[in-house]
């Protein structure tokens, strides 16, 4: 639940005010595609694990530069093919020609996948700046319009509670968000955040430049806090003075790392349900352990295998086509 321009948060409380527990909430997970055997293992005993809770959909990243494209497309169709889940492939601009994309986004559509997260990406290794390819596209939004005049993807895009690291300020990273939502983006994934506050507010500023669309929080269960420490510097993540006490002297002590880990993401999205929010998209680091501690901790629970969908799928023979000349603007 989002708040429009001026409205209050509210508590989930009865009309007596008493607190009353919130209904399970709905979730989505993101993976990274494998790099070696043992890595591909893990991540289909994750999807194996976590498929039971029946997300809303899952996504799979693209690595720096498109570094991942041919190891997402196999990721993505083989969960499209062989589970009853809903994928999202990641797709960014570096790197990529509007021809090349082009010809991606067809082999997607004729695989029956019909969700794409829409990203500027990062520049590949070795670069310290994005370049746009002379031949694609320099932001996000010329992507979601270029996807949307080639089929009627769902389209989800980035958003950052405390500002992308190289917008200009913080009403100039809103007013790219909100082009990416005009030009045909469903709905806005947030990086992950520690401060509910700056999250909570950014939905107060959102909405006051007339972005409408969902915007779901993401949440990452911190595994290993000094990595996170240094990915979070890069990304703009600020992390609270708590989390550093929570971790202090952890290092080598993995199994309460996990415990404190799970406590504080599961009370995070407490606290978000308090205020209204239901919806919580998980990074997963490709594990489940963690991930199923945190959801079976907010009410939601595995589905009985026989209660889920069956595997197989076929395409419809009524498949709407593709468009054939866009000529979309960057």
């Amino acid at each position: 639940m989002h708040r429009g321009p001026g409205e209050s948060r509210h508590r989930a409380e009865t009309k007596s005010g008493a607190h009353r527990t919130p209904p399970p909430p709905s979730v989505s997970f993101e993976f990274f595609p494998p790099k070696t055997a043992q890595a591909e293992t893990q991540l289909w005993a994750t999807i194996s694990a976590l498929a039971p809770l029946s997300p809303r959909f899952v996504s799979v990243t693209y690595g720096a530069g498109g570094s991942t494209r041919e190891a997402t497309f196999a990721t993505v169709k083989r969960i499209f093919e062989s589970t009853h889940l809903h994928p999202a492939a990641h797709l960014t601009c570096v790197g990529h020609s509007r021809a090349e994309i082009r010809e991606l986004l067809e082999r997607y559509w004729i695989s029956g996948v019909r969700h794409i997260v829409a990203l500027r990406g990062d520049p590949p290794a070795g670069s310290s700046e994005f370049q746009p390819h002379p031949g694609g596209f320099s932001y996000a939004a010329g992507l979601v319009a270029f996807i949307k005049s080639i089929a009627d993807f769902e389209i989800s895009v980035a958003a950052y509670p405390e500002t992308h690291p190289q917008a200009r300020s913080p009403e100039a990273d809103l007013d790219n968000l909100k082009r990416k939502i005009d030009a045909g983006a469903t709905r806005a994934i947030t990086q992950y955040f520690f401060d509910n506050h700056l999250f909570l507010d950014f939905l107060d500023r959102a909405a006051k430049a007339g972005i409408t669309a969902e915007i779901v929080p993401g949440i990452l269960p911190v595994t290993n806090y000094a990595q996170t420490v240094k990915f979070s510097a890069l990304c703009g993540t600020s992390i609270p003075s708590f989390l550093t006490e929570l971790f202090d002297g952890l290092d080598q002590d993995q199994d309460t790392r996990k415990l404190v880990a799970a406590m504080v993401a599961t009370e995070q999205c407490r606290a978000l349900q308090a205020e209204g929010i239901n919806a919580f998209h998980f990074y997963t680091l490709n594990r489940s352990d963690l991930i199923l501690g945190i959801c079976r901790r907010l009410g939601l629970k595995p589905a009985p295998l026989a209660d889920l969908p069956g595997f197989k799928r076929a395409l419809s023979a009524d498949t709407p086509p593709l468009a054939r000349d866009p000529k979309m603007p960057d």
